[in-house]
């Protein structure tokens, strides 16, 4: 049975083009543009007919960075991929890419496979996986060859946390030669984990536990430290290099000048450090303690320089390391002690929709909102153009954006499955009315017709800024 769908009337938005267009969707894929009221968008017949006229009809959101179900600082991440799920569809995003964990000790063959079990029948939209490496040594860089050839071929390496996931310059060097050898992509989390924990038992000693704390031990300089290290052992090891989460005005400067020397060196931001500060984390009573996550949270002033970096192309992707853990009874295991708190914020369902508050703020152009957020993640981890764009042959993972509908962001109306948010009150302009994955309806007119189940493993390509 063949299933038809047309959407006509929207303005269909691309990272490359604008235009007044009708979809055509055919068993779950995008058949045919058309120029909306031309002879031949008109001949189309479907079951089901969405009118978006007066709306963009962009693609489905690409998060490239997830941790749904993580286990943390002895807890686990708050949401499940069957929430998680559900609630970056509510936001516009029908992939992420998530984070399977080798812990020390143990093979990447069985992270990988704890956390297909994790995700396997309980996501509503597509996923894929990462791999983080913590025990970097010759079985694990045999294994990263057989992850590659079978669709994992992204491997995350810590110069944070010692102890947990850290890896020290030698073994980031090994997994870089390897994948200099196999295609995959070294994604780094690159803030100087030794130097800060010797800061961080200082400021204990000195009765400096509140959550500020933590953004004041973990600083910008060792943020860019490591930033360069990472690129300098990336250079050494002939190998690509993405980082992840920066938030420094010192890192983007790393990037930027490696970029400036033809290295095939990335960036990724998230809209915490785009719209978030330091003044987040000094809030009372605690409350700094929901703005916890590595890396911190940065001054204001950090923000133009993050927001210039991804006009200028420094920075490539936003992302969100959605890594939610409630205020109650999670976030408070860290008071008295701010390097007791879990370190991670929800955000999965906020992305697009602070994105387009971008747009309508002059930070970005429409249709770097949609290079950003959808078609550079999709490039840079092997989705591209399966995912990302609205291009015949691509899934019919497609969004119906109002752009002029307002919102205020709250815990009480968010579906990510934590007691709070991070934007709480804060009003933006756009919201997500309809969302399609694979052609199948999951938001229908803000109602959530999705299920879980529906969404399914995919297997991912080489980076293809590299080809």
């Amino acid at each position: 049975m063949s299933s038809r769908t047309v959407i006509r009337g929207g303005l269909v938005i691309t990272a490359s083009d604008e235009m007044h267009a009708d979809v055509l969707i055919e068993d779950g894929r995008i058949a045919a543009l058309a120029a909306s009221g031309t002879p031949a968008a008109e001949a189309w017949t479907a079951e089901r007919i969405i009118d978006a006229t007066g709306k963009y009809v962009i693609p489905g959101g690409v998060d490239a960075h997830t941790h749904m179900e993580l286990p943390f600082g002895g807890t686990f991440a708050a949401d499940t991929f069957e929430t998680g799920t559900r609630a970056a569809a509510w936001g516009g995003t029908t992939t992420i890419v998530d984070f399977a964990v080798q812990s020390v000790g143990h093979t990447l063959r069985e992270g990988l496979d704890t956390w297909h079990a994790k995700a396997e029948g309980n996501c509503a939209i597509d996923y894929a996986f990462h791999m983080i490496v913590s025990d970097v040594n010759q079985e694990t860089l045999k294994e990263m060859d057989l992850l590659v050839g079978e669709g994992v071929t992204s491997f995350k390496q810590f110069m944070a946390y010692p102890g947990v996931f850290y890896s020290d310059d030698g073994q980031i060097l090994r997994a870089m030669q390897r994948s200099a050898e196999n295609g995959g992509l070294i994604m780094m989390h690159a803030e100087n984990g030794i130097a800060i924990d010797v800061l961080v038992e200082q400021a204990l000693a000195r009765g400096e536990t509140d959550p500020r704390y933590h953004g004041e031990v973990r600083k910008a300089l060792l943020e860019a430290e490591a930033t360069h290290r990472a690129i300098k052992l990336a250079q050494v090891a002939g190998a690509p290099l993405y980082v992840v989460h920066v938030s420094a005005m010192e890192a983007v400067a790393e990037l930027a000048k490696a970029r400036d020397e033809g290295l095939n060196v990335f960036g990724e931001t998230c809209p915490q450090y785009l719209f978030l500060s330091t003044d987040n984390l000094a809030e009372p009573d605690f409350e700094g303690a929901k703005y916890v996550c590595s890396t911190p949270l940065r001054p204001k002033e950090h923000q133009a320089h993050l927001w210039k970096g991804l006009r200028t192309n420094d920075l490539q992707v936003v992302s969100t390391d959605h890594c939610p853990f409630c205020f109650v009874g999670q976030k408070e295991l860290g008071r008295g002690d701010f390097s007791k708190i879990p370190n991670g914020l929800p955000g999965v369902e906020n992305r697009m929709d602070l994105l387009h508050q971008a747009v309508v703020d002059g930070h970005i152009s429409r249709r770097r909102w949609i290079e950003i957020a959808c078609a550079t993640p999709a490039r840079m981890f092997g989705m591209y153009p399966k995912k990302g764009t609205i291009a015949p042959g691509a899934d019919a993972d497609v969004v119906i954006y109002d752009p002029d509908a307002e919102q205020t962001v709250s815990a009480e109306t968010h579906h990510m499955n934590v007691d709070y948010s991070a934007y709480e009150g804060k009003r933006l302009t756009g919201r997500v009315e309809t969302v399609l994955s694979r052609g199948e309806l999951v938001i229908t007119e803000r109602e959530y017709t999705g299920h879980a189940g529906h969404g399914t493993y995919t297997p991912r390509s080489t980076c293809q800024y590299l080809n």
